[in-house]
């Protein structure tokens, strides 16, 4: 039985939501975050709630991760650096914020006797895979960005865990997510230049890339039934929708929202930047196959989180 979760991130985007979720089932939660990207307003109906705890730390940190983590069931691991982006500008932070932070992480699970883990994960660890839409097994290609890269390596060190130490754990590759709290990717982007300049878009690669989103309540839905229904030592499931859209659909969304007819510029080419995958579309059979599915679309999701964004413009302010 689980009774107190423990979440790296939580003040994050899909983290404050995920605890949101599990205050409201009755869980004990702990936030650990160090809020590098992370923002306390949205914990604040977490903070309400008896059964919620916030530590302000750092994975990297390891003492007060053990400290963090005495009498913990479960863990959800979302904390990480996850800024495809930049990667090759700065490499260590993706070995130092998801794989040895994920290293640390399990060490502290171990000297604690917590032996549960749930892992974001990413569709991004498939590389340019030739099969699409991409299942669970799929062959893995050559790694194109070094975050698709440290999260394998968290993945399979949790593997290994599972295998060495009685560990059991619930992997999820996501494919993009949106909603409320959205704080970083394509329409988080789009958003701010068109409130800064609402005469001209510039996008990133060619416009053409196909993305899959899926919305941040269909995420958490998604992983808490495969903790119910999934009792595998390592469970692996895609997290996605089953349809996708290109980046040149996502701003034809938003742009009709916002009732705006800007002048586009493109940098060039299929990818937008290294490691920008130009078609990421997940099979999502297997966690289908536990009675889940998404209820928002894309379409609508993307609104949403226009919608957010505009009403909460507090948060570019907070993310220069």
């Amino acid at each position: 039985m689980i009774d107190h979760v423990l979440i790296t991130g939580g003040a994050g985007f899909i983290g404050s939501h995920l605890a949101d979720r599990l205050l409201a089932r009755g869980h004990r939660v702990t936030v650990y975050d160090n809020f590098s990207t992370g923002f306390v307003e949205f914990l604040g109906d977490a903070r309400s709630q008896p059964g919620f705890t916030l530590i302000e730390g750092d994975l990297l940190d390891e003492a007060a991760l053990a400290k963090a983590l005495s009498g913990c069931d479960l863990v959800f691991h979302l904390a990480a650096n996850a800024d495809v982006r930049f990667g090759t500008a700065q490499p260590r932070k993706d070995l130092e914020q998801n794989t040895i932070a994920t290293f640390n992480l399990l060490e502290a699970m171990r000297a604690n006797g917590v032996r549960r883990i749930a892992f974001a994960s990413s569709g991004s660890i498939y590389g340019e895979t030739s099969v699409i839409p991409t299942p669970e097994d799929a062959p893995f290609p050559v790694q194109t960005s070094l975050y698709g890269a440290s999260k394998l390596a968290g993945e399979g060190l949790i593997a290994a865990y599972c295998e060495g130490f009685d560990f059991q754990s619930w992997i999820f590759r996501f494919v993009s997510i949106v909603g409320e709290r959205y704080t970083h990717g394509h329409v988080f982007d789009f958003y701010k230049s068109l409130a800064r300049d609402p005469t001209t878009l510039h996008v990133l690669g060619n416009g053409r890339q196909k993305k899959s989103y899926l919305y941040v309540a269909d995420c958490v839905e998604a992983m808490l039934a495969a903790l119910e229904r999934a009792q595998d030592k390592v469970n692996v499931f895609n997290l996605g929708t089953e349809e996708y859209v290109q980046v040149e659909d996502s701003i034809a969304i938003i742009t009709a929202h916002l009732g705006l007819s800007p002048r586009r510029t493109y940098a060039g080419g299929e990818r937008g930047w290294i490691g920008d995958n130009p078609f990421i579309f997940l099979d999502t059979t297997r966690i289908r196959a536990l009675g889940w599915a998404p209820r928002v679309g894309i379409r609508q999701g993307i609104i949403r989180t226009v919608d957010w964004l505009k009403a909460n413009p507090w948060i570019y302010q907070r993310r220069t």
